[in-house]
């Protein structure tokens, strides 16, 4: 897999017109594999100095959640931290460890927010629009939005919306009675089926085993990198 032509912004106003440029190719609908046969988690660690990243990808097959395939880099944020604009900091090393994949993903569960952003264009939609993929966003908090508490059960969702009332995504439960995540679409598929994928690879956790998956080897990679004294 090659996800090339991405190039960083060097001020934030190139930035935000990035995001303005993109945003419109963002797909709402879907609807999305049902049955995907592999399922892929994203999630990026930092140093205490917030100077150095490891970037992961997990895959799994998506029926028995075993890890099929991973990559993970390590490296410099590409970009300062503006809030709004947290993809450009870490969206190189992501697509970075995505081409060293051996195994396509169908569906990418990003640590991160989709549609539910302050711009309309977090980082599950950025990923979706320069790779192609189906793509959704799994918040652990929530950047946007007002909602109120979805049942205690598993399964049950309260619509996240803007001031407008814009749904913006929906407040998850994944587990009876713990609290609950934030599932936006990225792109590519719908929030219906966003959902499903994301209870279908969350059997046991509050999180998807696609975000603790990739979770873990990031860590585990920064822990070594740091360890040996590489990049310091």
């Amino acid at each position: 897999m090659t996800f090339s032509g991405w190039e960083t912004p060097r001020t934030v106003e190139e930035a935000y017109a990035i995001q303005d440029a993109l945003r419109p190719l963002v797909d709402l609908v879907g609807p999305g594999p049902t049955e995907p046969a592999t399922v892929a988690g994203l999630d990026v660690a930092y140093a205490e100095d917030d100077d150095l990243l490891a970037a992961a990808v997990t895959v799994l097959d998506a029926r028995s959640l075993a890890v099929v395939d991973s990559a993970v880099v390590v490296g410099r944020p590409a970009f300062g931290y503006v809030p709004g604009l947290f993809a450009f900091r870490e969206l190189p090393a992501l697509l970075d460890a995505l081409d060293r994949l051996t195994v396509r993903p169908e569906v990418l569960i990003c640590d991160g927010h989709g549609l539910a952003h302050p711009r309309r264009f977090g980082l599950a939609c950025h990923l979706g629009v320069v790779t192609g993929l189906p793509t959704v966003g799994v918040g652990k908090t929530p950047l946007v939005g007002r909602w109120g508490p979805p049942a205690a059960r598993r399964g049950a969702w309260s619509a996240l919306r803007d001031d407008g009332g814009e749904v913006l995504g929906r407040v998850l439960r994944t587990r009876d009675g713990v609290k609950p995540v934030f599932v936006s679409v990225g792109h590519g598929i719908s929030l219906d089926n966003a959902c499903a994928r994301v209870l279908a690879v969350s059997p046991r956790y509050r999180l998807p085993e696609t975000v603790r998956t990739a979770d873990r080897l990031c860590r585990d990679a920064l822990r070594g990198h740091l360890r040996s004294g590489q990049g310091r």
